[in-house]
């Protein structure tokens, strides 16, 4: 079915006109502090469908199921771990997914085909009006096609669901800009399967045993099962071909002026130039200002016509692991060490 897509404000009205196209089994574009969401009624397998159709999603990448109150998690979870409900009261609303054992009434095409299912409380105050509104939890990948860069404003969603979804509601840009973090627990130990905002530093104010998944760093097998969504397939990518350079910035000029520069748009930090004659894109200096800038940057990339994108490595620690892993993924783990 092909739509009208409407952009829609924030107000009352449209958060409760969202709600009846929700109830009525459609999909609504959804702003959240993280990225935009596509959002459909976590029970409704039909509607679901729809997300996976809207976004040409692979059937076994696993949904977050979203809620607006620590009281809903039941109604999506069958177990709740002690160490989950202290993350929950530590960190949500926020930037945090909690892979827990689904509840039944949560179908097999939400999850994944998995029996876990991945649950976060939003904090933008219209994602959690929106999922009161239509009564039942939201199902809510990111609101883009399937391995495009994740959309930070309701103008990245129309581009890429104009026509797919019937409505889009406009909150504003996203404050994080990066997907939210997703751990499991392993007895009184975290697993960190998606880092974000929520850094492992954070999460070792809850428990001292915070670990963080192989597959954040590396490819995962293709046949493999993954709880988290982000984890298997290529993420994040525009249509210009990504390479990671991971040296100094005076490498990363020397590498970049020796190349061939016909189509290259470079990713730096901060004051950086990239060299001479090439054009770049800033991302900030720091790993809050580079996670909320990065998929703007990526998708400014294609719109800018460039082939190939040249970017610095960031770090590894805190929010900078978030900004390396949807990277590494935008790069199919093209990486060059200078």
């Amino acid at each position: 079915m092909s739509f009208q897509t409407e952009i829609l404000n924030d107000s009352e009205v449209s958060i409760n006109r969202a709600a009846e196209l929700i109830k009525s089994g459609e999909v609504v574009g959804m702003p959240t502090e993280t990225v935009y969401g596509l959002a459909a009624d976590a029970y409704n397998e039909e509607a679901v469908a729809k997300i996976f159709r809207a976004k040409e999603r692979p059937a076994d990448n696993p949904l977050i199921v979203h809620i607006s109150s620590l009281a809903e998690i039941s109604e999506v979870a069958s177990e709740i771990p002690a160490l989950a409900l202290s993350c929950a009261k530590a960190f949500w609303p926020g930037p945090l997914t909690m892979v827990l054992p689904k509840n039944p009434r949560i179908p097999l095409i939400t999850s994944g085909g998995l029996d876990t299912v991945g649950i976060r409380m939003p904090s933008h105050p219209t994602a959690r009006a929106l999922i009161q509104a239509s009564g039942v939890p939201l199902a809510a990948p990111s609101a883009n096609l399937s391995g495009s860069p994740s959309p930070t404003c309701a103008a990245h969603v129309f581009k890429d669901m104009n026509g797919r979804i019937p409505a889009i509601i406009d909150g504003g840009s996203c404050e994080a800009g990066v997907e939210s973090t997703v751990i499991c627990f392993e007895q009184n130990a975290v697993k960190i399967l998606r880092p974000g905002r929520i850094t492992a530093q954070m999460l070792a104010a809850v428990t001292p045993d915070v670990r963080i998944d192989k597959g954040v760093l590396h490819e995962v097998e293709s046949g493999a099962k993954v709880a988290s969504p982000g984890m298997k397939y290529k993420h994040y990518s525009p249509k210009a071909n990504v390479v990671i350079l991971d040296g100094s910035s005076t490498a990363f000029r020397e590498y970049v002026d020796t190349h061939d520069k016909s189509g290259v748009l470079c990713l730096v930090f901060g004051e950086e130039d990239a060299a001479d004659d090439v054009p770049y894109i800033n991302i900030g200096a720091t790993s809050e200002e580079q996670a909320h800038n990065l998929f703007d940057a990526l998708r400014e990339a294609d719109e800018r016509g460039a082939s190939t994108v040249y970017a610095r490595c960031p770090k590894f620690d805190g929010v900078g692991l978030a900004v390396y892993n949807r990277l590494i993924r935008a790069a199919a783990f093209q990486v060059i060490k200078l």
